[in-house]
């Protein structure tokens, strides 16, 4: 473990000081690779996928998994956007003259050895890959083991890219001890590793969050709600409450919770019922939705769960307050919705809602790095520090003071 995290630190400044053009260059081959490679990686994942559905993953854990030609083409298309991105390394963020007539600059440079430790799809590997590579980072990267041939057939197309281009394959690479304990020990190598960022399940963001000593941004679970207000489009509403729940079920943004205003809820509520029967959605309700409509009796665990399927909770609320102290008490932080047409309602809605991403008649599915124009993203960040929300190439920058003098020294 040592010995490859020692070899990944020494890559750093071979990435870090590649010009533009060069970095661009690799990624356009990097994607190439990968659509002349498709048949090469949709055979690793059929091992997979093999695996998974011997072992009984849910139906939404084997579409996140699965790789196709058109997903691989997709992956690809992926890191010719993240080419095609302007240029994060280099930014001048701020500059000024001070009173001893030094320039002074602060600019953007890379954190250094990136570690990612992430679960199940394993488009993530040549994402987060290609923005570290982008953004002049060493990626180390710990898929689950759920996607161990895709993961380590994908690291080693980019590697092979790497060395044809004279670049170590350890600017993007795969841990190679991709155990719990070897997980154990790669958070205690900060001498190495400069960032770690976790993406998966609650258990892991807390182990990693509690054991690491190397810088840790969260991508915690998403807990998702989506608020109807008295003041809705009633066609607004279901379209957006179907979409947030039902376009893919299995994914962070997806809604967990819908939150109805009583005003509305007789009326409302059973169209909403119709709405999700068609897309086969399990509902569970509390104990006022069930006088308008039957369904389960969802209970305070279900109100803190991420279902990562199709099941919903539906919770009824007297007013905005009400729907913003729920969110307050269940949510994560990740992404939550209103839908109304009241502007003032709305306003306070998105100013009193403490989350990375905050919407107001849209889904909580648009929260993801290439809809935000970042090409890709490393995850959804529910730190409130250094990078939050979608976290794509600009947060994996940190800055340095550059600073001008001419012969001046401290009086």
């Amino acid at each position: 473990m040592e010995s490859f995290l020692k070899d990944a630190k020494n890559s750093a400044h071979k990435v870090a000081t590649l010009t533009p053009k060069d970095k661009n260059r690799i990624l356009n081959d990097m994607a190439d690779a990968l659509v002349l490679n498709t048949k090469r990686i949709i055979t690793q994942n059929q091992k997979d996928l093999d695996f998974a559905k011997s072992n009984g993953l849910s139906s939404a854990m084997l579409d996140r998994l699965l790789l196709d030609e058109k997903r691989v083409n997709s992956m690809a298309n992926s890191l010719r956007e993240i080419a095609s991105l302007k240029e994060p390394v280099g930014r001048v963020l701020e500059g000024w003259i001070n009173e001893d007539n030094l320039r002074i600059e602060k600019v953007s440079v890379p954190i250094g050895v990136v570690a990612v430790i992430y679960e199940s799809r394993p488009n993530v590997t040549s994402d987060v890959g290609a923005l570290c590579f982008k953004s002049g980072n060493v990626a180390i990267l710990k898929g689950g083991k759920e996607a161990e041939y895709s993961n380590k057939i994908i690291a080693t197309i980019l590697g092979e890219v790497l060395e044809a281009n004279n670049l170590p394959k350890e600017i993007i690479s795969l841990l190679p001890d991709s155990s719990r304990e070897g997980v154990a020990k790669l958070i205690k190598m900060d001498k190495y590793v400069d960032l770690v960022v976790p993406r998966g399940g609650e258990e892991l963001i807390k182990y990693i969050s509690a054991n690491s000593t190397i810088p840790v941004v969260k991508h915690d679970k998403g807990l998702c709600h989506t608020y109807i207000h008295s003041d809705a489009d009633y066609k607004k509403a279901i379209d957006i409450s179907i979409n947030a729940k039902c376009h893919r079920p299995g994914v962070c943004n997806a809604m967990e919770t819908l939150i109805i205003d009583k005003k509305i809820a007789s009326d409302i509520l059973p169209k909403l019922a119709e709405a999700f029967g068609v897309q086969g959605t399990l509902l569970k309700g509390d104990s006022e939705v069930n006088e308008i409509v039957k369904m389960e009796l969802a209970t305070e665990a279900d109100f803190d769960t991420e279902y990562l399927a199709n099941t919903l909770n539906i919770k009824m609320v007297d007013s905005v307050d009400d729907a913003i102290a729920h969110i307050r008490r269940f949510g994560s932080a990740h992404s939550e919705a209103i839908v109304t047409e009241n502007y003032s309602v709305a306003e306070y809605f998105l100013n009193q809602v403490d989350a990375a991403c905050v919407y107001v008649n849209a889904s909580t599915r648009f929260t993801d790095g290439g809809v935000f124009g970042f090409g890709a993203e490393v995850g959804i960040s529910t730190n409130k520090l250094h990078a939050r929300g979608p976290m794509g190439i600009n947060e994996l920058t940190t800055y340095k003071y550059k600073i001008y003098g001419d012969g001046q020294i401290r009086a």
